[in-house]
């Protein structure tokens, strides 16, 4: 990573950015210069990047001028007006919602299962799901040794799924519960302090919310494998950083405990957590913060011969969101990749 790079940070304000301004310092990401786009209501703020104190820029038509590579961060309505204009600009963007995804064009990256993608990029990289790029970095080992033919998933997702407000608003429901008052909501739309309750995404006709599509969609389309057959539950827990899933996969044949044991200890971007004598497995509160996926309490499934279980807790606002992002921009930097596009994508 001999050269430097310029890089716009949109949506630098929220959970995700700030995440993204301490991961491109931490990790000494090639920066000729970073710039802070926001909201109009954010600007005139600063932000500490290092020893520095950058200031926040409204997002405007000049924004992407010069520069090589967008994190955008900013929610979907943000990103399909911005993004474009970005990629006409010249720039490459790796995009945090959910605005992509699914477009043909769009290669959908988890830097552990599926770089190569990132080659074909025509101005704009998704950022899958936080559940998903989660449950994508623990299934892909055993699934490259052994294809998954059938994936169970239930999800415990925290607070910061729903960003920094929704974080705080859980703290200030515990604080009136325990004081005898009622909670407020604003974010949710129940209270999720000594509660919970299915994600709270828009339902279809078959019962599935958004969030459960987008982990069967996404991980279709990062595997390659169009027809798996995969369902999930997703559930809000009060739990303020982090989320936990619990996956069940199913093999045409038996596929033992030690052998994924072996595998998941070495696999990239997985720790594996385990003390059977103990009980000590993957937990948020130990999640937080890092930038491993733990998994543990791996298992057999009793009610089925070609069925493997485990548990897993991972960052969502890290490895669920930013630091994928970053990874992938230092796949496009490590390869060459920043200018591949040669026309701006239209999607």
């Amino acid at each position: 990573m001999s050269k430097s790079y310029r890089v716009a940070i949109l949506g630098a304000t929220g959970a995700v950015g700030t995440e993204l301004l301490e991961l491109l310092a931490s990790r000494k990401f090639p920066l000729a210069d970073l710039k802070l786009l926001a909201s109009p209501r954010s600007a005139g703020r600063t932000m500490q990047f290092g020893e520095e104190h950058l200031p926040v820029e409204p997002v405007g038509e000049l924004s992407f001028d010069n520069v090589d590579i967008v994190l955008a961060s900013a929610g979907g309505s943000t990103s399909k007006l911005w993004a474009p204009k970005a990629v006409e600009a010249g720039a490459v963007v790796v995009d945090n919602s959910s605005a992509f995804r699914m477009e043909p064009q769009v290669p959908l990256v988890v830097p552990e299962v599926n770089p190569e993608a990132a080659a074909d990029h025509r101005g704009i990289i998704a950022n899958p799901n936080c559940t998903t790029i989660l449950m994508s970095v623990a299934v892909w080992p055993l699934h490259r040794v052994q294809p998954v033919k059938r994936m169970v998933a239930a999800t415990y997702q925290s607070a910061s799924g729903a960003g920094a407000r929704a974080m705080e608003e859980v703290k200030e429901q515990a604080k009136a519960i325990l004081a005898g008052e009622t909670p407020q909501k604003e974010i949710f739309p129940y209270p999720l302090a000594f509660n919970l309750f299915p994600h709270n995404s828009k339902l279809n006709k078959l019962g599935y919310c958004e969030e459960e599509m987008k982990m069967v969609n996404e991980t279709r389309k990062i595997f390659g494998s169009p027809e798996m057959r995969i369902t999930a539950t997703c559930v809000r827990v009060p739990v303020l950083r982090a989320h936990s899933e619990a996956i069940n996969l199913e093999f045409d044949r038996p596929f033992s405990v030690e052998k994924a044991r072996d595998i998941l200890s070495q696999a990239p971007g997985v720790r594996l957590v385990e003390d059977w004598q103990a009980n000590y497995f993957p937990m948020p509160i130990e999640a937080s913060g890092k930038d491993e996926v733990l998994v543990g309490r791996i298992r057999e499934d009793i009610s089925n011969p070609g069925g493997l279980e485990f548990w897993l807790s991972g960052d969502q606002i890290r490895k669920g969101a930013a630091l994928n992002a970053v990874q992938i921009a230092e796949l496009l930097v490590a390869k060459n990749w920043v200018r591949k596009a040669a026309a701006a994508v239209s999607v």
